[in-house]
């Protein structure tokens, strides 16, 4: 199947040559508003696949995204060291109302990947620019945040994040959630993991832990500018679950009718992606704190959402 990603850039690419390496799809299409940077970048990961696969991969244009089952948008203006991902509403919704126009002539049956930052503002604003169901319209969210999360409690507990089942909800960026009332290690509850094993996740390290989450993307954006390895595999392997229909968890964002008492909103919870985009929506325990923190988050970002007068 095919796979269109349009913007080519350090997130673009990075997500089609996580897709070339596992083999995701068959046919990538790199759209670039920088026709050289897309043939370039196509090029470089095309001289990767015989290491890895035979997925074929191309610049073109938006007529090239015809069948394709899939559109990541990575296109947008870059983050700034020390900007929040909320303070690039304004400069990225204009690149979307042209990207969005071009997809939907060529491919509109696709299902769209959205990775652009914010997130979460950037899917609320191409569900309404495309006018797909908010379940053909997926926003990366916290898929990354989550990995972070079990990474950085794998570490502290020292066994495999693939072992840990925990999520970060929310926005994706300052006023996310880590989700310590059902997280799991295995079949037991962290906390009580953590105390059988003798690495104790008492409110400190819980508190050092979420920190280390929220900051990761500005301690990386400081020291090299921008992320781009982490969402790229994430990215691919969200285009994975909707290509083989798989039915796979992950905390993405969507346009939720209501969450949390907050209506019209985009942000993560866990939800099952599949072939046709989103199949289902999953609402985890949480505490009254953590509640009234998907609260805030919801919040926030429906105050940025109100302004765009869809």
């Amino acid at each position: 199947m095919k796979i269109g990603i349009v913007g080519s850039g350090m997130v673009g690419s990075a997500a089609g040559y996580a897709m070339a390496l596992m083999g995701v799809g068959t046919r990538i299409v790199l759209v670039d508003a920088e026709p050289a940077m897309a043939r370039a970048q196509a090029q470089d990961i095309a001289h990767a696949t015989p290491f890895a696969s035979t997925v074929a991969i191309h610049a073109g244009d938006y007529t090239d995204l015809k069948d394709a089952a899939v559109v990541v948008i990575a296109a947008g203006v870059s983050q700034k060291p020390g900007e929040s991902r909320l303070a690039l509403l304004e400069r990225n919704v204009a690149v979307f109302q042209s990207v969005i126009s071009g997809i939907m002539q060529h491919a509109p049956n696709a299902i769209l990947l959205i990775a652009s930052n914010p997130v979460d503002v950037m899917t609320f604003a191409a569900q309404r620019i495309s006018g797909l169901p908010p379940e053909r319209v997926i926003g990366s969210g916290t898929i990354l945040d989550t990995a972070r999360f079990r990474s950085l409690l794998g570490e502290h507990l020292a066994i495999a994040p693939s072992s840990i089942h925990a999520y970060v909800l929310g926005e994706h960026g300052d006023s996310e959630v880590a989700v310590w009332s059902s997280a799991m290690a295995g079949s037991v509850p962290i906390i009580s993991f953590a105390d059988q094993i003798g690495r104790p996740l008492d409110a400190g390290a819980r508190e050092r832990i979420a920190e280390e989450v929220r900051s990761a993307a500005y301690t990386i954006i400081e020291g090299k500018g921008a992320t781009w390895y982490g969402i790229g595999a994430g990215l691919a392997r969200v285009a994975r679950s909707i290509i083989d229909d798989e039915n796979a968890l992950f905390s993405v964002s969507q346009v939720s009718e209501e969450v949390e008492g907050v209506s019209d909103v985009a942000l993560s919870l866990p939800r099952i992606v599949g072939a046709r985009g989103i199949v289902a929506n999953l609402m985890p325990d949480l505490d009254e704190g953590e509640r009234a923190a998907l609260k805030r988050s919801a919040v926030v970002i429906s105050d940025y959402t109100s302004k765009l007068g869809f």
